[in-house]
């Protein structure tokens, strides 16, 4: 009797510590630091987000297919967490820096209203430099389509800790699960 209520505390006990541990992800990519430009054509750099969550995508602003889906996704999202009081900072890198020029980026993402408090859409880099950067940092890769003038990228939103590292990634296009991901960025703010 006493071996049968030793066991059975120890599985409740195993149960609360699971439940009550942290949140278990499946990506842990650090992201790479970078110094870049954002849409006011002001620096903005890994270090502007150093404890803060956020979540990123990739995008250009002569996107003919994905883009504009995935910015009007990231913006329900910035504001369902504006409602929702959680403190969370948007990124979006260019994956066409060549013509996406700082007002090109403001003027984009005005199409979509965005809260430029807490959302920077980043350029002032080469084409060659974001491939490299999202593929290592991200474990993604981007081409430019050798038919056309439109960029190949993923369509996924990534949440990033404050320490740096991809945490998650979610769908971006159809189907986002804006309260998961809300939920997930209060997990990581405990």
């Amino acid at each position: 009797m006493k071996k049968t209520a030793w066991l059975i505390m120890l599985s409740i006990l195993m149960v609360l510590v699971t439940a009550c541990a942290p949140a278990r992800y499946d990506y842990n990519y650090p992201v790479n630091e970078f110094a870049y430009t954002d849409q006011e054509g002001k620096p903005f750099s890994s270090k502007d987000l150093e404890n803060k969550v956020w979540v990123a995508n990739f995008v250009f602003t002569y996107c003919g297919t994905v883009c504009p889906t995935m910015t009007a996704n990231m913006a329900e999202l910035q504001k369902k967490a504006k409602k929702a009081g959680v403190d969370v900072e948007f990124i979006s890198f260019s994956v066409d820096p060549e013509r996406d020029t700082p007002e090109a980026l403001k003027s984009y993402l005005g199409k979509f209203n965005a809260d430029f408090s807490n959302w920077h859409a980043l350029t002032g880099y080469g084409f060659d430099e974001i491939k490299t950067f999202i593929l290592k940092s991200f474990k993604t890769p981007i081409e430019k389509d050798p038919n056309s003038d439109q960029i190949i990228h993923d369509t996924f939103l990534y949440l990033v800790d404050q320490k740096g590292t991809v945490a998650n990634r979610y769908e971006g296009m159809t189907d986002v699960p804006y309260d998961k991901i809300i939920e997930d960025i209060k997990l990581l703010q405990q």
